[in-house]
């Protein structure tokens, strides 16, 4: 079976120092994806990529790889949208999961409020990022690394029962 992997839309991630710290603790690798180069620490278990300056090439990057069992760290909604359908649990980082039941209006909401702030209806962005959405998603991040590792021990008994 394989291992979990963490894959992080990094280029505007401010956990990225939180997800190396828990990776670590849990012995999971990470793949920290980005438009062009970005710095990381250096860790054999940590993986920089570079996935190139085109439109969405850090989405596509991480898109065709997450699955069952992986993690993806991303504020995009459209790329947490197919990384869910993919199987892989996607959290926010501010803790916030995207699941199957919640993706559908997540993504119907943010193309409204593109649309208002486009007509010029709403003209601030999103809240600021809080000591509370660091430690929210510290807990989320926990929560589900222990989730998969609980679901891929009941599975193989599962399969052998």
């Amino acid at each position: 079976m394989s291992s979990t992997r963490i894959y992080v839309d990094a280029d505007a991630c401010p956990v990225k120092d939180e997800i190396y710290r828990v990776a670590a603790r849990h012995t999971l690798p990470v793949s920290v994806v980005a438009g062009n180069f970005i710095r990381v620490p250096p860790d054999p278990m940590i993986e920089r990529i570079a996935a190139g300056s085109g439109m969405d090439a850090a989405d596509d990057w991480i898109a065709e790889r997450a699955g069952k069992g992986d993690i993806v760290i991303t504020s995009d909604i459209p790329l947490a949208s197919r990384c869910v359908r993919a199987g892989a649990e996607v959290i926010a980082p501010n803790g916030k999961p995207f699941t199957e039941a919640s993706i559908g209006m997540t993504l119907a909401v943010r193309n409204l409020m593109t649309d208002l702030r486009s007509s010029g209806e709403i003209t601030g962005g999103p809240k600021g990022f809080s000591p509370r959405d660091r430690s929210a998603f510290l807990s989320a991040l926990d929560q589900t690394i222990r989730r998969i590792q609980r679901r891929r021990t009941i599975e193989p008994a599962a399969e052998q029962g």
